[in-house]
């Protein structure tokens, strides 16, 4: 049901097999990008992924390492023939940092429209983002940065029965399944006479460059996977954390521990951190943590559909 890679796990540079910090998901059709570091299209290659479907890129700041990958990428598009629109979103200041970064992309054969958070906790329109739900909350970074909720929704099972209860014709029980009001002559026919309550649905919450708020366990709570900055692992590391506001990964498992997320990854690790996977053992006192490397996949599915939601693969061992 949704399809998700970490293409690029590295913050500040990029180092050998790890790229800088980007996530991308897939869900019917449409692609959504989350940061565009330095070698966004080597990993996405690798995948096997394209970025032609990718209809919106959301940015969480305008730092360097989440954002170089941007021209590339764009005019990767238009080598590729791209006439669809293109959504960028992204804290203010989104207009000046791409139209500074497309002095090397000037003529693209698509529009780029682009739309700028200001607010503590934007929920973006439905039609923007279809078929995700986004929910932006800003954290705090040295600069302004948002981290993502990303959900895909479930309706309540269809009634039968009370379909046909309602005389409504079959022709519109489809129509009426997927959330459309239809107008029969003298009678209106709404989702709600046929749907039941809505069910667990999906969702992939995403925060990296910030120091540990509140607001961060609250939007990850009870997430299906909840990608966070691990960018140091020791604590005599935390000072340097506290100045250049990130997080340790000691406090990174602590928000997860509050929030109860179904899985942990760490991402955006600092070119100091060659095996962060050493911190393993000590880390899942807190939360039991995955380290993420790039490639990582997961196929993310309503519950009925898989025992434990969903399948994660290792991209050097299969599985």
């Amino acid at each position: 049901m949704l399809d998700l890679c970490l293409l690029g796990t590295g913050g500040m540079m990029p180092l050998p097999n790890r790229w800088l910090t980007s996530l991308m998901l897939r869900c019917s059709g449409s692609s959504l990008l989350l940061d565009c570091g330095e070698g966004t299209q080597i990993a996405m290659r690798e995948k096997g992924w394209s970025p032609n479907p990718i209809d919106l890129i959301l940015f969480t700041h305008y730092h360097a390492d989440h954002i170089s990958g941007l021209p590339g990428m764009l005019l990767s598009m238009g080598n590729a023939e791209r006439k669809k629109e293109l959504h960028i979103i992204g804290p203010k200041g989104l207009r000046r940092v791409v139209d500074g970064l497309r002095v090397i992309a000037p003529e693209l054969p698509f529009p780029i429209l682009l739309h700028e958070l200001t607010e503590e906790r934007p929920r973006l329109p439905e039609e923007l983002t279809a078929p995700f739900q986004v929910q932006a909350f800003r954290v705090n970074h040295g600069i302004s940065c948002y981290g993502y909720r990303i959900s895909i929704p479930r309706l309540g099972k269809f009634d039968a029965e009370r379909a046909r209860a309602e005389g409504i014709p079959l022709c519109y029980w489809n129509r009426l399944q997927h959330g459309e009001e239809i107008r029969d002559r003298d009678r209106i026919y709404r989702p709600e006479m046929v749907m039941g309550k809505e069910r667990r649905g999906i969702s992939v919450v995403y925060c990296t460059d910030t120091r540990p708020v509140p607001i961060i366990a609250e939007m990850a709570k009870d997430a299906d996977l909840f990608i966070c900055e691990g960018m140091y692992g020791t604590e005599d590391k935390t000072d340097n954390a506290r100045r250049y506001k990130h997080m340790t990964m000691r406090e990174a498992a602590m928000l997860a521990a509050e929030a109860g997320p179904r899985e942990l990854w760490f991402t955006h690790y600092s070119p100091s951190e060659l095996r962060p996977e050493q911190y393993r053992d000590e880390i899942r006192k807190i939360f039991p943590a995955k380290f993420a490397r790039d490639g990582w996949s997961r196929d993310l599915n309503f519950e009925e559909e898989g025992e434990d939601g969903g399948e994660e693969r290792d991209p050097d061992t299969g599985d």
